[in-house]
């Protein structure tokens, strides 16, 4: 039981996939803050663009 809880503590590898998922949500969370910031200057150039044909 002693060599399971020692093989457990020295264990990394569900560290790292813990790390790769933050970083990957972090990556997401900029990703979805760009676009939606960008949806509003494009939804803006639309109206205007639509606005001059009428």
């Amino acid at each position: 039981m002693s060599g399971f809880v020692r093989r457990f503590g020295k264990d990394r590898a569900g560290a790292t996939a813990i790390e790769y998922a933050l970083i990957a949500s972090l990556i997401a969370v900029v990703i979805v803050t760009a676009v939606g910031a960008m949806a509003t200057q494009i939804g803006a150039l639309f109206n205007s663009v639509a606005a001059a044909f009428n």
